[in-house]
């Protein structure tokens, strides 16, 4: 009996042991996932901030008292706030929460009362009123509950006093309420008073919205003199029958998430409509290449077989000739492999709901953690496949698999993160989670990649199996061909088509990576990531018949760049949605977006790429076994 590929063994114990992690997490947790926390009449309730900054640049963010807001007072009367321990999601979310000066009490109403009185110098109005200007948004958590609002508005703009559900649909994601950049001439306003309205459920908190009060409006134009501004607050306590555990559903059913989920099953059935054209095209490929075994039945005559013959079956002798670079080559297959494993067990575990979609950073940290326990996949399958190229120095090959895709995400960090720190923005991430993140790679992906390097020296099949001898001179490649069948113009067709399929939810994607939306339709992405691995499948190995059919035998390369041309279209795209939707702008926000963008496009081109050039060569070895070859 054949025995299961180790690979095949290391995903189901991945997807088990993250599995059980999370189980494990939830029964230590059970009854406050199940009620969340139960507060008692007058128990005090913590209203923690987090950060301001440009509503258009998300990743723009600073710390909430890097502005002269109240701060809360220690037991010696002291000004200073206290920082709350982060969360690797928090961390990597940009969060920086602490406390606040606002006393709440569960369900105690408040009336307007003082929170302080603040003396600001002429240098302090002109921070608020170049912040008002640049449409600045404030955000707090009560119970991990998110609240924003804009703390000012410029005169001439609609007053901004909402909720964050209803902020995006005030703002318009993209639209900026007040001037851009330079401060206007009109009147400038801040907002010193809040009102926290809080919903409560059997001890429970579940919801919490803050509004700014315009009516309280204070002008802060004329900066010469400085100003005493009064800040205060009032809260407001409902009784709700929603649920703890739906608690968020407020805000993926609010007017900031899109509510159109036939927008997104019409892209899915675009995506199927052309998986069937092209397993349909596959499916007349294969009758062709199928045609002598037919003719045996069918009683052709085996001269009008000969006359149609195909040119593919004329480069038998050099279809099995290895690729130039294979080191490199296989360190991208392998790679392309944990980045494809990776992603399916995000994307399955957002799912079936064990990995929180709502809170930012969730699926980021998921992913860390996952591409760190799958790097034994990527070292098993790029060794493996060294080998079979007759590969000699398979260390190296291991190292390469090891920093292919790390690499390039640590030269981004770095660049991203000194310019964060160059502009001080809380976005920089700490040292802690810095060293963190540094150790899981040093203590758990490297030493996982080279065991699954030693797994496949020890037990992989290290024979190509290729069903057709190799040549000792390689085949001339003719010089001649139709223009649809270049290189250039093949791998067009390989990103473009895919690209299509995808096309819809990539704006839904965007919007949530760098805008303020909440993308919950995660089985639909799903869906869509499996079209897409089939469609690209699909397209490469149709390309790769045509090519073959030219007389051309260097197809390694090739399938794999036709697969992973999808990332190329994605980071076009991004310029696209950078300048034409997003309302995004500064130097800042531009590092991180193109920065990023470039990583994610490069992780679709290695996990696409490698899934093109795995299925053309079994299709190749399919084809060729299936003829007979001098």
């Amino acid at each position: 009996m054949k025995s299961i590929s180790p690979s095949v063994i290391c995903v189901l114990l991945i997807t088990t042991l993250l599995s059980n992690i999370c189980n494990v997490d939830a029964k230590k947790k059970l009854a406050k996932v199940k009620s969340g926390k139960k507060y008692v009449d007058q128990e005090e309730v913590h209203v923690i901030v987090n950060s301001v900054g440009p509503f258009n640049n998300p990743i723009e963010k600073y710390r909430y008292y890097s502005l002269p807001f109240c701060e809360r007072h220690d037991e010696h009367g002291k000004e200073g706030a206290v920082k709350h321990k982060q969360r690797l999601r928090e961390a990597i979310a940009g969060d920086r929460r602490e406390s606040s000066p606002y006393v709440v009490k569960y369900g105690e109403n408040v009336k307007s009362t003082v929170l302080c009185k603040k003396q600001y110098t002429s240098e302090d109005l002109q921070t608020f009123k170049e912040s008002i200007a640049n449409s600045y948004f404030f955000e707090m958590y009560v119970e991990d509950l998110p609240m924003c609002g804009f703390f000012g508005d410029v005169q001439g703009d609609d007053v901004i006093a909402q909720d964050v559900g209803h902020m995006a649909q005030t703002a318009g994601y993209g639209v900026s309420n007040g001037s851009s950049g330079a401060v206007g001439e009109g009147v400038t306003y801040l907002f010193p008073h809040l009102d926290f309205t809080f919903g409560m459920n059997n001890g429970n908190i579940v919801s919490a919205t803050v509004k700014t009060d315009a009516t309280k409006a204070i002008d802060i134009s004329n900066t010469s003199n400085g100003k005493d501004v009064e800040y205060s607050y009032s809260v407001s306590w409902v009784k709700e029958t929603l649920q703890w555990k739906h608690r968020m559903k407020s805000y993926t059913d609010s007017s900031f998430v899109t509510r159109s989920p036939e927008i997104h099953w019409l892209s899915i059935i675009n995506s199927c409509v052309l998986v069937i054209l092209l397993v349909a095209f596959l499916a007349i490929i294969f009758m062709r290449v199928l045609k002598n075994d037919f003719a045996r039945y069918m009683d052709i005559e085996e001269d009008a077989i000969e006359e149609e013959e195909s040119g593919w079956k004329l480069i038998s002798g050099d279809v099995f000739r290895f690729p130039k670079d294979s080191t490199v080559f296989c360190s991208m297959v392998g790679t392309g492999a944990q980045l494809m494993v990776t992603t399916f067990i995000v994307l399955l575990l957002s799912v079936t709901g064990r990995v929180s979609t709502t809170r930012r950073g969730s699926i980021l940290a998921c992913a860390v953690i996952t591409y760190s326990l799958t790097a034994a996949i990527g070292g098993y399958t790029s060794t493996k496949l060294y080998f079979q190229m007759n590969g000699k120095a398979w260390a190296r090959c291991v190292l390469l698999t090891a920093v292919m895709f790390p690499a390039p995400v640590a030269a981004v960090f770095v660049w991203a993160n000194s310019v964060a720190m160059a502009h001080g923005s809380i976005s920089a991430l700490p040292i802690g989670t810095i060293l963190t993140v540094g150790c899981l790679y040093g203590f758990v992906c490297l030493p996982s990649t080279l065991l699954g390097g030693i797994l496949a020296k020890q037990y992989a099949n290290k024979d190509m199996e290729a069903p057709t001898r190799t040549t000792k001179v390689a085949r001339e490649i003719p010089t001649e061909f139709p223009i649809y069948t270049s290189r250039a113009s093949m791998m067009m067709i390989a990103g473009f088509l895919p690209f299509t399929a995808i096309y819809v939810e990539l704006h839904y994607i965007f919007t949530s990576m760098w805008g303020h939306q909440i993308y919950t339709m995660f089985n639909v992405l799903f869906c869509a990531f499996v079209l897409l691995v089939i469609v690209t499948s699909a397209i490469t190995v149709s390309l790769l018949y045509f090519q073959l059919s030219r007389e051309d035998h260097r197809w390694w390369w090739s399938t794999f760049f036709n697969g992973g041309m999808i990332g190329f279209f994605l980071y076009a795209y991004s310029f696209y949605f950078y300048f034409f939707t997003s309302g995004m702008s500064g130097f800042l926000q531009a590092s991180f977006y193109f920065g990023y963008m470039a990583i994610i496009s490069f992780a679709a081109f290695l996990m696409l790429g490698s899934a093109g050039f795995s299925v053309s060569l079994i299709f190749v070895k399919y084809i060729y076994s299936r003829v007979k070859c001098d």
